[in-house]
C-alpha cells in the first residue's frame, strides 16, 4: 500500500515540539525525529556572596537562541555555582560557565567581602555586589555581561553606602533582567530581578521558568540593619538583623543561576546556584520529512516499543507536592515548620500534561538546624518542590533564643524562641487549598513546635516544657495510606516537645542534638536546649526532603529519570494507574 499498510485516513501524529532540560553536564541527542532547529537556553551557575557585610553573589549568564542540531550527538555543560566567601579576606567564587553548541554563558561574578584585596563587587554575567567596608568606601559593584555578548547576559551588581561607618550595608548581586540594587544606610542591597523565560520554553520548567536572580547583600547586625532580598529567579537573600553576628546569607537556587547571599558580621557568604539548559527542539530536518502524516508500520510499531509515540491528546493527572521541611533552631528553640503540602488527590483539580513532552521536577531539600557556633540561632528555611504550575513551598525555619523575629514563615511556620514575639506564618506565601499552618509559640526554656500541614505546632504548655510539632496530612496517592509534612518538636530545659506525625523530628533538651525531620516526607526538624558546635551536641535537627508524586490513567505512557525515581503501575483498587515517584529532582516524560 502507498500509506505503508495503514488502513483509513491519514492522520499527522505530531512529535513536537520536544523539551529537554539538563539539570546536570551531559550530552543531547535528537529525540527520535531527527536533527532540525532547537531554541535553547542556556544559564551558567550563579556567583557567591561575600563574608561580613558581603556583597550578593551576581547571577549566571541567561542566554538563549536558535541552533542547528547535528545528527550527532551534542556535550552539555551545566555550570556549578561559586562557593560562598569562607572569610573576610576573599570574596565569594565566580559561578562556572554552561555551554551547549555555540552558546557560553559565563558564571556570575563573586560579592566582595569586607577585607578582600579589593572591596568592589567580582566582573561576571552579572556582577557581585560590593562590601561595606568601616574603613573607605563607599565601592562598586561587579560589571556585568562580562564578557560582553549581545544581547546582554546580565546586569552590573549595586554599590555599597558609605564611608567609614560600621552600620552600613552591602550591594546586591546583579541578575538577568535588572541590576543589583545599591545599599541605603544600614539596609542592603536586594539582588536583581531574574527573567522569566516562559513565554518562550512554555510551563513545566523548574522555578516555573524563572532565572538568573541576584543575590541579597549583607546588611549592618545591630538594630535597624536589613539585609537584602534575593532577586526572583533564584537569588538567595542576604542576612542581617540584631543579633545576626554569626548569620548566613541564602544559597541560589539549585538549578536556576541565582547568586548567593551575603553574610552578616559573623556568618559566612552563601554558595551561587547551578545552572541548567534546555533544549526546545521545534523542527526536524527534510531528511526526516520524507512523508508528513505518514508512518510505516514498522516506525510506529518501534516508537511505540522505545515509548516514543505520543499520546493521543492531553493526558490528565493528579499530583502530591511535598517541599522540604525547615531546620531547627538552637537554644530553647522552636521547631522546623513542615514543608508545603499542596495535591489534587483526592477530588481535586488534576493538570493536563501534553504528550511527548518533558516536565522538570524538583525535590526540595530540608533547611539546615542551626548549631554553627555557641551563639543562640535559627535553622534555615526548606527548599521548594515544584511540579509543572504547582509549587510547594519549604517550611519556615525553627527561631533560636533571643532572635527579635517570629518564627520563620513558610508552606508551614517554624515554632518560636524564648523572647521572640509569635511562631512562624504557615500557607506562606498563601495558596487555596491552604498548604500549611502557623508554628507554635514559646516560653521561658522551652520553643514552640513547628506547624504541620495538618495542624498548627503546639504552643509550649509550661516554662521548661516546649511544644510537640504540627500533624501532617494522610494522603494515598501512592495506593498506600502515608502521612507527610509533619512540624518539628521544640527544645527545652526540662521536657522536649514531640515530632509532630508526617516526619516531624523530636526537640531534644540539655547538649543533645535535636531529631533530624524524616527523609522524603517534607518533615521540620527538632529544635534544641542548648545551643552548640558541631559535633559537640547542642544542633538543631536539618528538615526532611520533599517528594513528588504524578498519578495518571493506566492508559498514559510515563517514565521517569533518573534511575532512583520510578514509575509503578498500581494494583487494585487503583485499577491499574500509573505512579511516578520523585524522590530526587528529575524529568517526567509523557509519551
Amino acid at each position: 500500500m502507498a500509506n505503508g499498510g495503514i488502513i483509513g485516513p491519514i492522520n499527522d501524529p505530531t512529535r513536537g515540539p520536544f523539551t529537554t532540560t539538563f539539570t546536570a553536564s551531559g550530552t543531547y541527542t535528537s529525540p527520535g525525529f531527527g536533527p532540525g532547529a532547537a531554541t535553547v537556553l542556556v544559564v551558567a551557575g550563579g556567583g557567591g556572596g561575600g563574608k561580613n557585610r558581603g556583597g550578593g553573589g551576581g547571577a549566571g549568564g541567561l542566554r538563549s537562541g536558535t541552533l542547528s542540531i547535528p545528527s550527532s550527538p551534542v556535550p552539555v555543560t551545566v555550570g556549578a555555582g561559586g562557593g560562598g566567601a569562607p572569610s573576610c579576606s576573599t570574596p565569594g567564587a565566580t559561578g562556572s560557565n554552561s555551554i551547549f553548541s555555540t552558546i557560553t554563558s559565563n558564571g556570575g561574578g563573586g560579592g566582595a567581602s569586607v577585607n578582600a584585596p579589593s572591596r568592589d563587587g567580582i566582573a561576571g554575567a552579572s556582577g557581585g555586589g560590593a562590601t561595606a567596608a568601616s574603613s573607605s568606601g563607599p565601592f562598586t559593584g561587579g560589571t556585568g555581561n562580562s564578557p560582553p555578548t549581545s544581547p546582554p547576559q546580565g546586569n552590573s551588581g549595586g554599590n555599597s553606602f558609605g564611608g567609614a561607618n560600621p552600620s552600613n550595608a552591602a550591594g546586591g548581586g546583579g541578575g538577568a533582567s535588572a541590576v543589583g540594587a545599591n545599599a541605603s544606610g544600614s539596609t542592603a542591597g536586594a539582588g536583581g530581578a531574574g527573567t522569566n523565560t516562559t513565554p518562550i520554553f512554555g510551563p513545566g520548567l523548574p522555578n516555573s521558568g524563572v532565572y538568573s536572580g541576584g543575590g541579597g547583600g549583607g546588611g549592618f547586625p545591630g538594630a535597624g540593619g536589613v539585609g537584602g532580598a534575593g532577586g526572583t529567579g533564584g537569588g538567595g537573600a542576604g542576612a542581617c538583623g540584631a543579633p545576626c553576628e554569626a548569620q548566613s546569607g541564602v544559597a541560589g537556587t539549585t538549578n536556576t543561576g541565582g547568586g548567593g547571599g551575603g553574610s552578616s558580621t559573623g556568618g559566612t557568604g552563601r554558595a551561587g546556584g547551578s545552572g541548567i539548559v534546555v533544549v526546545k527542539q521545534c523542527q526536524a530536518s527534510a531528511t526526516y520529512e520524507n512523508a508528513p502524516g505518514v508512518w510505516s508500520i514498522n516506525d510506529a510499531y518501534n516508537y511505540k516499543k522505545a515509548g516514543q509515540w505520543t499520546n493521543a491528546g492531553p493526558v490528565s493527572v493528579d499530583y502530591l507536592v511535598v517541599a522540604g521541611g525547615g531546620g531547627g533552631g538552637s537554644s530553647n528553640a522552636g521547631g522546623g515548620g513542615a514543608g508545603g503540602f499542596r495535591t489534587s488527590f483526592p477530588g481535586g483539580t488534576k493538570l493536563s500534561l501534553t504528550g511527548g513532552t518533558d516536565y522538570s521536577i524538583t525535590v526540595g531539600a530540608g533547611g539546615a538546624g542551626r548549631g554553627s557556633g555557641p551563639t543562640a540561632g535559627t535553622g534555615t528555611q526548606g527548599s521548594p518542590s515544584i511540579f509543572s504550575t504547582i509549587t510547594s513551598a519549604g517550611g519556615g525555619a525553627g527561631i533560636g533564643n533571643g532572635q527579635p523575629a517570629a518564627g520563620g514563615a513558610g508552606g508551614s511556620g517554624g515554632g518560636a524562641s524564648e523572647g521572640t514575639p509569635a511562631g512562624g506564618a504557615g500557607n506562606s506565601p498563601p495558596v487555596s487549598p491552604s498548604q500549611g499552618n502557623n508554628g507554635g509559640t514559646a516560653l521561658n526554656s522551652a520553643g514552640g513546635g513547628g506547624g504541620g500541614s495538618g495542624a498548627v505546632g503546639s504552643n509550649a504548655p509550661a516554662p521548661g516544657s516546649a511544644g510537640p510539632g504540627g500533624a501532617g496530612s494522610t494522603n494515598s496517592i501512592s495506593n498506600s495510606p502515608v502521612i507527610y509534612a509533619g512540624g518539628g518538636g521544640g527544645g527545652a530545659c526540662t521536657t522536649a516537645g514531640t515530632g509532630g506525625p508526617g516526619g516531624g523530628g523530636a526537640g531534644s533538651t540539655g547538649n543533645n542534638n535535636a531529631t533530624a525531620g524524616t527523609v522524603n516526607t517534607g518533615g521540620g526538624g527538632g529544635g534544641t536546649k542548648n545551643a552548640g558546635n558541631p559535633g559537640s551536641g547542642g544542633l538543631g535537627g536539618t528538615g526532611g526532603s520533599g517528594i513528588v508524586f504524578v498519578r495518571a490513567p493506566g492508559s498514559a505512557i510515563l517514565s521517569a529519570s533518573p534511575g532512583t525515581n520510578t514509575v509503578s503501575t498500581l494494583p487494585a483498587p487503583a485499577g491499574g494507574c500509573k505512579v511516578a515517584t520523585f524522590t530526587v529532582s528529575g524529568t517526567l516524560t509523557t509519551g
